[in-house]
């Protein structure tokens, strides 16, 4: 027989690292080919002019400029009119 007691689980030992999203560039900013500007899930920002969206929803600096956050109206599919902000590079 064992002399020692069970010893307990823990069942609050995982955690998961942050993914680090958000704004990584700021209307006004100089920008260049390539550098990030917001680091997203989904679109909640639209990729504007001189800008490029990759797969993972990453809006990208397609030109050398200054970064732009514009408010503008989309149609969603059901024909709702909702605002949405617009990343642009000029």
């Amino acid at each position: 027989m064992s002399h020692v007691k069970a010893g307990g689980t823990s069942k609050n030992n995982r955690d998961s690292q942050g993914q680090r999203l958000g704004v990584k560039l700021f209307g006004g900013q100089k920008v260049s080919v390539g550098e990030i500007i917001v680091r997203q899930v989904g679109l909640t920002k639209r990729a504007g002019k001189g800008t490029k969206l990759s797969r993972n929803y990453t809006i990208h600096a397609a030109k050398d400029g200054i970064v732009k956050f514009n408010e503008r109206r989309v149609r969603l599919f059901s024909g709702k009119s909702v605002k949405r902000t617009e990343v642009t590079v000029e």
